[in-house]
């Protein structure tokens, strides 16, 4: 009887502690998480790397609403996919390899005269 009274005891304690080792855990993780966290950190990682925070944001900005754009061109139907426009036994080659076109991610870069004034000096 002592025995497993000992072992109850030291069970209850070892997950009583084990249980409160967590709570501190999570809560320092979810205010690590916290937006207002994410967001201090990533503005002092982009000073650190010698950005302009408001370059950056406007790059971000930019970046939202073209993403936006594009969003709602695809609600509209007025923007399609390369799968769309393929019919059935079509394929799609990469330097020569067939690749499904789920698989095709296409680029485009768009330069604004401010950066092509930058190149050019």
């Amino acid at each position: 009887m002592i025995k497993r009274l000992t072992w109850f005891v030291g069970g209850l304690a070892a997950g009583a502690v084990g249980a409160g080792a967590a709570k501190r855990k999570v809560k320092s993780v979810a205010s690590e998480l916290a937006p207002v966290q994410v967001a201090k950190r990533t503005t002092d990682r982009v000073r650190r790397r010698g950005h302009d925070v408001a370059e950056a944001m406007r790059e971000g900005r930019q970046a939202m609403r073209a993403k936006e754009a594009e969003l709602r061109a695809r609600l509209d139907s007025r923007a399609t996919t390369l799968a769309e426009e393929l019919d059935t036994g079509d394929a799609v080659f990469i330097d020569g390899q067939p690749v499904e076109p789920g698989q095709v991610i296409v680029l485009r870069q768009v330069r604004n005269e401010r950066s092509l004034q930058r190149h050019r000096a």
